[in-house]
């Protein structure tokens, strides 16, 4: 009988494997001299209060246009002027990458690596907001056997291309491939591409990351 159990896991990174930049106000707060409670976005963890995250839900800026418009908001508080996205990630959480790692991510990564599950990252954006050298800081990323990043291949999810540059890379059908993304338009992409899925729900991580592993027949605790 074939075992028709998957084989790797594909994650997005900033939301799945971090915690997002809404979940980390405090700490923005305190890093950038802000007083607190000065950083009231709260994007999908209170969408009505947030008119731009639902315009990007509803598609009508892009993922980039909404840190754009975020990054250059947030330089000015400061007294500066902002432009790219990298500056606002690095000043807000530089100092130390393990502190916005989520830990429901770390236990789950390094469970299935020891499960022998293979791993990938697949970002739109993963040095291009925060930097190379926050991805050499962190050393839970050495368990990835890949990390394709739009920031250098230039083709964003959901472009077809992209969940195919994955499982070229991993050497596998997009079938065996189990893909964990928070942004609904990037898992439909995921699923025309043939793999299987999992909508990460940033309120509820250990939930999201135990559905990504059942995939796979395992479970943490």
């Amino acid at each position: 009988m074939t075992d028709q159990k998957p084989k790797a896991l594909v994650l997005d990174f900033g939301g799945v494997v971090t915690r997002t930049l809404f979940e980390t106000h405090a700490l923005t707060e305190r890093a950038l001299g802000l007083p607190a409670g000065t950083l009231d976005w709260r994007g999908p963890f209170e969408p009505a209060s947030d008119p731009l995250w639902l315009r990007m839900q509803a598609d009508e800026i892009s993922e980039r246009d909404y840190w754009r418009s975020r990054t250059r908001e947030v330089g000015r508080l400061v007294g500066e002027d902002w432009d790219d996205m990298s500056t606002f990630v690095q000043r807000a959480r530089g100092a130390d990458p393990q502190a916005v790692v989520r830990p429901e991510a770390d236990r789950a990564i390094r469970a299935a690596h020891a499960a022998g599950i293979r791993l990938a990252i697949l970002s739109n954006e993963l040095d291009l907001f925060y930097g190379k050298a926050f991805r050499e800081r962190l050393p839970l990323l050495s368990l990835f056997e890949t990390i394709i990043d739009a920031t250098y291949t230039k083709i964003l999810k959901p472009d077809p291309r992209a969940y195919a540059m994955a499982s070229e890379a991993l050497g596998l059908p997009a079938a065996a491939c189990v893909f964990v993304d928070d942004q609904k338009r990037n898992v439909d992409g995921a699923v025309a591409a043939g793999m299987l899925t999992v909508h990460f729900d940033v309120a509820r991580p250990a939930r999201s990351y135990a559905e990504a592993l059942a995939h796979f027949g395992l479970t943490i605790s």
